[in-house]
C-alpha cells in the first residue's frame, strides 16, 4: 500500500507541472528511441547482409585480390584497387576437380545510349561462365561465347530493367547500343532477378571480360573471381587447390606473401555476422549516452523539486515521516519520471524503425522491421536505472533536511 500511495502522489506531483516534466523527460525519450530504432536498424541492416549473401549460393568461393589473415576483410573490400588477379588466373581454376564454373568480374561505369536515349549504368565485364556460377538464364537471345571474349567481340547482354529503359516494348536483339561511345552489339536480354549482393541485377549491362579490360578501362586485372563447388562438402578441398593453382601462377613459395584471399560463402557469413553485430553494439552504445544526458537533466530538475517542496518535507518530517520515506518518495518520482518517458521513447523509437523500414523497401530492397524484444527490456532498464542513479543525490539532499529549518523555508 506504501509503494502504491507513493507511486500515486509522484503521478500527481508530476501532473501539477505537466510542460515541465515532459521537458525533463525529453532526454530520456530521446534518448530509448535513439537506442530501439538504432539496434532496429542494426538487426535489419545484418538481416539484410546475411540474407545478400546467402542469396549468391552456399557452394560458391570468392577469391579476391590482396592478402588478409582468416578473420579480416581482404583489401579490396575497403575499395583499395590491387591488379594482382588475372583472367588467365581463372582460366586455371577451371581445371581444378570439384569446380563446376568459374567467372572473372570487373565493374564499370558508364553512358549507355541507343539513338537519343542515354543513361548512366553499371556494366559488367564477366566471362562465359557467369550464366552457371550465378544460376540465372538470358530471357530472350543469348550470352556471349569463349571465342566472342577471346576476339574482344563487340556484344553486350542487357539487364531488364536497361531494355525497358532503352527499348520499351521493342526488340532489342541485333540492334546497336554505345556505352562510352563505343558500339556494340545486343545478342541477349536478362531475366529478371532483382537485388543481389546489394546490386540491382537488372539495372546491369554485361559485356566480355577483356572487352571490359581492353576497350573499356585500359587495364588488365579483375576486380574478383567466383567458382561454384560441385558439393558443400568440397569446398575446403577445393579452396586448398584453388590456393595451390594461384601461389604456383604468382610464384609464391611462402604463404605469408599471398597477394589474394579465398573466402567461401559460409566464411563471409561468419565474418559479417561479426562485423555487423559489433557495429549494432557500437552505434547502440553511442546512441546511450543521450541516456546519460538526459539522467542529467532529471537530477537537475528534481534538485529544483526538492528546492520548491523544502517546507512539504519538513512537514512530513515533523508528523513522523522518517529519512528512509523522504528518500524513497524522490527516488520513486525520479524512476517514474523515467519509465513514463521510457515507454514513450519506445512507442517512438518503433514508430522511426518502421518509418525506415517503409522507405528502404520502397527502394527495392527485402528490409524486414525487426525489434527485438531484448533491445525493448535494455532500453526501458536503461531508464530506470539512470533514472535512479541520477535521482539519488536531489533524494539524499531531501531526506536530510532539518525539519525545523524546513519549515522555516521561504
Amino acid at each position: 500500500m506504501y509503494l502504491f500511495e507513493t507511486i500515486k502522489l509522484s503521478l500527481k506531483n508530476l501532473l501539477l507541472k505537466k510542460s515541465r516534466s515532459f521537458l525533463t523527460m525529453l532526454g530520456i525519450i530521446i534518448g530509448v528511441a535513439a537506442v530501439i530504432s538504432i539496434m532496429s536498424v542494426g538487426a535489419s541492416a545484418q538481416d539484410l547482409l546475411l540474407a545478400q549473401v546467402r542469396a549468391m549460393g552456399s557452394n560458391l568461393i570468392g577469391v579476391l585480390p590482396g592478402a588478409s589473415d582468416e578473420a579480416g576483410p581482404p583489401a579490396a573490400m575497403f575499395g583499395i584497387e590491387i591488379t594482382t588477379l588475372k583472367h588467365e588466373d581463372a582460366l586455371a581454376l577451371e581445371k581444378l576437380p570439384h569446380i563446376v564454373a568459374v567467372c572473372s568480374y570487373l565493374n564499370g561505369r558508364g553512358s549507355i545510349s541507343y539513338l537519343n536515349k542515354s543513361k548512366d549504368y553499371n556494366y559488367m565485364g564477366v566471362s562465359e561462365g557467369y550464366i552457371i556460377v550465378e544460376e540465372t538464364t538470358v530471357d530472350s537471345g543469348r550470352f556471349f561465347r569463349q571465342d566472342e571474349i577471346d576476339s574482344l567481340a563487340r556484344v553486350v547482354v542487357l539487364g531488364s530493367e536497361v531494355k525497358k529503359e532503352l527499348f520499351g516494348d521493342d526488340n532489342p536483339i541485333d540492334k546497336r547500343v554505345k556505352i562510352n561511345q563505343v558500339s556494340f552489339k545486343v545478342i541477349g536480354v536478362m531475366e529478371e532477378r532483382g537485388v543481389v549482393a546489394f546490386q540491382n541485377q537488372d539495372e546491369q549491362v554485361f559485356v566480355p571480360i577483356k572487352t571490359s579490360q581492353k576497350l573499356l578501362l585500359g587495364v588488365n586485372h579483375l576486380a574478383f573471381i567466383r567458382a561454384k563447388i560441385d558439393k558443400e562438402e568440397n569446398i575446403e578441398s577445393a579452396i586448398s587447390r584453388v590456393k595451390s593453382t594461384i601461389r604456383f601462377r604468382h610464384n609464391i613459395k611462402d604463404p605469408i606473401k599471398d597477394d589474394f584471399s579465398i573466402r567461401s560463402t559460409d566464411q563471409a557469413l561468419d565474418m559479417l555476422g561479426t562485423i555487423t553485430q559489433a557495429l549494432k553494439m557500437f552505434l547502440a552504445a553511442v546512441a546511450a549516452i543521450s541516456l546519460i544526458v538526459g539522467g542529467i537533466g532529471i537530477m537537475n530538475i528534481m534538485f529544483v523539486s526538492v528546492n520548491e517542496r523544502t517546507r512539504e518535507i519538513g512537514l512530513r518530517k515533523a508528523i513522523g515521516a522518517k529519512r528512509k520515506n523522504i528518500l524513497f518518495q524522490f527516488l520513486i518520482e525520479s524512476a517514474t519520471m523515467t519509465l513514463m518517458g521510457g515507454l514513450i521513447g519506445i512507442i517512438t523509437g518503433i514508430l522511426i524503425a518502421w518509418a525506415i523500414t517503409i522507405g528502404v523497401n520502397y527502394f527495392g530492397y527485402d528490409w524486414k522491421f525487426i525489434v527485438t524484444p531484448v533491445s525493448v527490456l535494455i532500453s526501458t532498464m536503461m531508464a530506470i536505472i539512470i533514472g535512479l542513479i541520477f535521482g539519488l543525490w536531489p533524494a539524499s539532499r531531501a531526506s536530510k533536511l532539518n525539519a525545523i529549518k524546513a519549515l522555516r523555508y521561504e
